[in-house]
């Protein structure tokens, strides 16, 4: 703020410096701030931090979760306090619910000729190589499903800078009709968006917590009918829960409620496998079955993060229930996930250090780091009772498990859905890669 002509402070730092009686109180929008009193009506209807208007596309919690779940003490118990019965009977209980769950994912590493150039420019560090090879391999699986192509709709949940889209964007070429929404609830800085201004494709970018967004009433999606394909990279957590309830639900159900059961519509497939990738063209197409609604044409997002993940949005909780277990159990499980990537901050660090432009690059390794800072990763919380081996191969189980009840979420709603690796570890410790596309027998029966 500049001083006003004969005063030595601004308005904010010259309160005592007025000859008259006004007074200035802070902001009751935002206290960060302070405003005359007797001028706080003007400045409620213009403050920055005042209540914006909701997009047609904002709906209330629409893709939340239960709102009867019983609540979690905010201090939970440390895994580190239970005795050693209690983490024995825990590991018995994960144990018991994985069998008949293949622990053993295919290695899918793809890649696409979109990034042969740039894989093969010495000027791009170790932190960018890193993230180069996930996005390749992300887009050879989208090529594999036939996902890339015309009269689509790229949503990419977690968007951040857009990189990921700009990638799909720049494979396409020049496909014509395609547009990008980038879902992100935070202000973006450095954002590649605007790379993309002069070109045919369409990138709009929607500012709303995943939670809130309703798709079905995004207006061009409404206008011009696209088969949609949901996108992510590393989508923290319950993220990834939201997002998948997004996709499927939101041109599914006809109101604004939250709905957990599948639409008759849909086919429950019980027979179809998380580990079957056999997928026929027709399918992989995912072409529109019907004018006049929009489908789902597939689902590719890389997970991680499964220690922020909430039972009160969990996607999997009737697959849960199913196998014995419930809101306790998850719980502690979300927070065991962690031991999978932990032990490893060291070699992160290392890789990084020796990149003076790994900062520039993403801020993506920082943001996954703080995983590794977790009480649960320290190894004198559970000194003596188990070794760091076997914490690893516990912390792969619970996020096995706890992905294997999103995979049963999609099948019970007519999709065949893959659980894969789709980068190596050395590249990132996250490197599972969930995959969906419409099961053509469900697609069939919701046609009929």
């Amino acid at each position: 703020m500049t001083p006003a002509p004969g005063r030595r402070f601004c308005g904010e730092h010259g309160q005592h410096e007025e000859e008259n009686d006004r007074k200035r109180i802070p902001c009751p929008l935002d206290p960060n701030h302070t405003v005359y009193e007797d001028q706080l009506q003007k400045h409620l209807k213009k403050c920055n931090s005042r209540e914006k208007p909701k997009p047609v596309y904002y709906v209330q919690d629409i893709n939340a979760g239960l709102k009867d779940v019983t609540k979690i003490p905010e201090e939970q118990v440390p895994i580190s306090s239970l005795s050693k019965e209690e983490l024995q009977d825990l590991i018995r209980k994960l144990k018991t619910a994985s069998n008949g769950i293949s622990s053993i994912l295919k290695d899918q590493t793809l890649s696409h000729q979109a990034f042969k150039e740039v894989l093969n420019d010495p000027k791009n560090g170790e932190c960018a190589f890193k993230h180069l090879k996930q996005q390749a391999s992300i887009l050879g699986h989208m090529e594999q499903l036939h996902l890339l192509g015309p009269g689509r709709c790229f949503v990419e949940f977690g968007a951040g800078r857009g990189k990921l889209s700009h990638w799909v964007d720049t494979a396409l070429q020049d496909t014509e009709n395609v547009h990008f929404l980038l879902v992100e609830r935070a202000t973006t800085r450095f954002k590649v968006d605007g790379k993309h201004r002069k070109r045919d494709s369409i990138f709009e970018r929607l500012q709303v917590d995943i939670q809130h967004l309703c798709l079905n009433k995004i207006p061009i999606l409404v206008k011009e009918k696209l088969s949609v394909v949901g996108i992510g990279k590393h989508l923290c957590g319950v993220a990834t829960d939201l997002a998948l309830r997004c996709l499927i639900e939101s041109f599914t159900t006809q109101d604004d409620g939250i709905n957990e059961e599948p639409s008759a519509k849909r086919l429950k497939s019980d027979n179809t496998q998380a580990g079957s990738n056999n997928f026929t063209d027709k399918e992989r197409s995912g072409e529109n079955v019907s004018e006049s609604y929009n489908t789902v044409a597939g689902i590719v997002i890389a997970l991680c993060c499964h220690h922020k993940c909430d039972w009160k949005h969990y996607v999997g909780r009737e697959f849960f229930k199913k196998v014995g277990l419930g809101q306790v159990e998850f719980n502690f499980f979300q927070r065991m996930s962690s031991w999978a990537t932990c032990g490893m901050q060291e070699t992160i660090s290392e890789a990084c250090s020796s990149d003076v432009e790994c900062g520039a690059q993403s801020s993506d390794a920082d943001e996954h780091d703080q995983a590794y800072n977790r009480p649960e990763c320290n190894s004198d919380s559970i000194q003596g009772l188990l070794t760091v081996e076997e914490r690893k191969q516990i912390g792969h189980l619970c996020k096995l498990l706890i992905d294997h009840g999103r995979i049963e979420y999609l099948q019970q709603r007519g999709y065949k859905a893959v659980l894969q690796y789709y980068t190596d570890s050395t590249v990132s410790l996250e490197n599972v890669l969930l995959t969906a596309v419409p099961n053509p027998c469900s697609v069939l029966q919701s046609t009929a």
